[in-house]
């Protein structure tokens, strides 16, 4: 240990290397999503540009060296030199760090960028960057590349010649062109089906501009290497999309849009035939999965303006009371973007809106905006289905008192015994601990004497949990294995729910490798993102891998855990090798699943996350709800039914 610290032990980070030397302080991770982050960061400095009124287009290309490029026709980035740092202004943009022009309001009324370091953080962690600018009738230049410093050191983003002016334009905007550094992101590659998804819901949300993806990786011959994505009717076509594979209450969504002085507000409102309520909400572009205070100002806005709806229309009755806001919300989806100046997001995760003064304003504009529609006399109908819709979730809520109370006080939730169902854990520090949902009362005897009780906590399900798809809280609460789930994690649910009573920091579903298995892992992820989505927006949700086949002979045994390795895996071992197949977490020993699944130093974890709230929606519908056509389609689409290398014709081989 270093016993003098003095000033010359202060190293002085230059230009972006603090950024390559700590790349998740700024992009999170530098797995494949941090890698997605680079390109975010790009397309939002042009998705900017057209939400404050300039340009309407943009270009993604993917090119088959893992290099992306995106085009803009937006205005361009200044050319010219910075009055202090004396070089021009896209230099400045690609290599300093709080370096923009959304700090203020004069160039950029809305935006998402507001650090200032998107650009610089790209260019910092490509291998070379490449930017093309069209302004004021001439096109300029200039590229960056990472230049070796010594051993194993890099420094990201060198300017490798000044802005060059090549000549005049008609054209106007900014091309980025850079390819992610595989010292940094290793063995990633730009997954089309990831853009594809962001830039679908970027262009909803930002109606009439036309992003398109061209992807030069695909065969251009079958039709599926540009795609192009435009709609003019923005937000009402979202929740179409969002809700298409559901029975709709009615047909065309409620449509709300206002400007004022704080906020410009789109919202869209659709009720379909199911008890949970969905609300998805942007800020400036950016999705806010946490909510924040305009979520708070758009549920209190649809309350107070649907009770005095009914009580219009008569279908309350003066002596009857207002319903709650979860009555209304029940089977709602809600598509609401604001834009505002000055944003304050809560982390830098941006995914949750502080800002007070949001709250009132929402509110006001929901409730004007939903009185205007009553006013319409198109709209009695619809409004007599959604009030009675609601009327019918109140008297739910009434006889089920019970259960919703079960929901509402926490302590009536952990009070469910879990005597015989729960092994706890001997550890009291919930941020160590760690709990397995595991498959069947076989597996939960083995993981019991596999784990190490210090830390992890089994939980045995004796039975197939509820698919709580289409079911209210009431019929929730009366499986067995669900109140057993909701015990033991001991946050509540729903309204109720409250993280800082979480008692594991992991909660980890294990089942089996099988159709069986999966079904259970999709009924439980529905349940968790239904009911305790914050698990799985903070990180907690994890699904275990258990391996398919054991390869060994004499001084050397490996395990197998998907498909793809088995071949790999052979080729190491040699000749003479022998092949267990695990059907089950059952069939294993203790001590083979302690080895393979539980073991924190060799397991293989996949931690659960919602990239895109839209399509895990998607997702959801179509797995676990009503529509067969929809689930059918789905997995003869993603199924691969051509896989023939079974176990036994392995063996057969061998």
């Amino acid at each position: 240990m270093a016993e003098n610290y003095n000033s010359k032990d202060i190293v002085i980070l230059e230009g972006l290397d603090a950024v390559r030397l700590r790349p998740g302080m700024y992009i999170g991770t530098t797995g494949i999503k941090g890698m997605h982050h680079l390109l975010w960061e790009i397309v939002d400095n042009s998705i900017d540009e057209i939400a404050n009124g300039y340009g309407d287009k943009i270009v993604i290309t993917m090119h088959t060296d893992n290099s992306i490029t995106v085009k803009d026709n937006g205005r361009g980035i200044p050319v010219d030199k910075h009055p202090t740092l004396k070089v021009s202004g896209v230099q400045v943009v690609f290599t300093q760090l709080h370096a923009g022009g959304k700090f203020n309001n004069s160039n950029y009324s809305y935006s998402g960028g507001l650090h200032g370091v998107g650009a610089s953080v790209t260019n910092a962690l490509s291998e070379w960057l490449k930017v093309e600018v069209c302004r004021e009738g001439q096109k300029y230049a200039m590229q960056f590349k990472c230049v070796k410093k010594g051993k194993d050191k890099y420094s990201g983003g060198v300017p490798v010649a000044p802005l060059q002016h090549i000549g005049p334009t008609d054209e106007t905007g900014t091309t980025v062109t850079f390819k992610p550094d595989d010292k940094i992101f290793k063995d990633c590659l730009f997954d089309a089906e990831i853009i594809a998804k962001r830039v679908r819901e970027l262009a909803f949300l930002n109606k009439g501009i036309t992003i398109e993806l061209i992807n030069e990786n695909e065969i251009e011959e079958l039709g599926n290497q540009r795609r192009v994505y435009n709609y003019t009717e923005g937000l009402k076509e979202f929740i179409k999309f969002i809700n298409e594979k559901n029975s709709v209450l009615y047909k065309e969504p409620i449509y709300i849009e206002a400007k004022t002085n704080l906020v410009e507000l789109s919202c869209a409102i659709q009720h379909v035939d199911l008890y949970s309520e969905n609300v998805f909400s942007y800020v400036n572009n950016i999705p806010t999965p946490e909510g924040g205070m305009h979520e708070t100002g758009l549920k209190s806005g649809i309350t107070r303006a649907f009770n005095e709806i009914a009580r219009s229309l008569n279908l309350l009755k003066e002596k009857d009371i207002n319903l709650l806001g979860e009555d209304y919300r029940e089977g709602m989806t809600v598509v609401l973007a604001i834009k505002m100046k000055n944003v304050q997001f809560e982390g830098q995760t941006k995914t949750k809106l502080g800002n007070p003064e949001a709250r009132q304003e929402v509110e006001n504009i929901i409730y004007e905006g939903l009185m205007n529609f009553a006013n319409q006399t198109s709209s009695k109908q619809v409004l007599t289905d959604i009030i009675n819709k609601a009327k019918g979730a109140a008297k739910a809520r009434d006889a089920a008192r019970k259960a919703k109370e079960i929901t509402r006080q926490k302590n009536s939730v952990d009070s469910y015994s879990l005597v015989g169902k729960l092994s706890s854990c001997t550890g009291r520090n919930p941020l160590l601990n760690e709990v397995f949902i595991v498959e069947g009362d076989s597996a939960g005897g083995s993981a019991k004497q596999a784990r190490d009780r210090s830390f992890q906590a089994i939980l045995p399900l004796r039975g197939k949990p509820l698919n709580v798809e289409k079911k209210r809280i009431s019929q929730v609460l009366e499986n067995e294995e669900i109140r057993t789930i909701i015990s033991a994690v001991g946050t509540g649910i729903g309204n109720d729910f409250n993280i800082e009573h979480l008692k594991y920091n992991k909660i980890i579903i294990m089942a089996d490798a099988d159709q069986d298995g999966a079904h259970i892992r999709a009924i439980l992820l529905t349940f968790f993102y239904r009911y305790m989505r914050e698990l799985i927006n903070t990180g907690h949700v994890y699904v275990a891998i258990a391996p398919l086949y054991k390869i060994y002979k004499k001084g050397f045994e490996k395990y197998v855990y998907n498909e793809e390795d088995y071949d790999a895996i052979v080729k190491e071992t040699g000749s003479g090798y022998s092949v267990a197949r695990f059907k089950g977490l059952g069939e294993m020993s203790a001590e083979q699943l302690w080895e393979t699944t539980m073991n924190p130093a060799k397991r293989v974890l996949v931690q659960v996350t919602i990239d895109d709230l839209a399509d895990a929606e998607e997702m959801i519908t179509t797995l676990m709800g009503d529509n067969v056509e929809a689930r059918k389609k789905y997995i003869t689409s993603n199924a691969n039914f051509n896989k023939v290398d079974t176990f036994e014709q392995r063996s057969k081989k061998k």
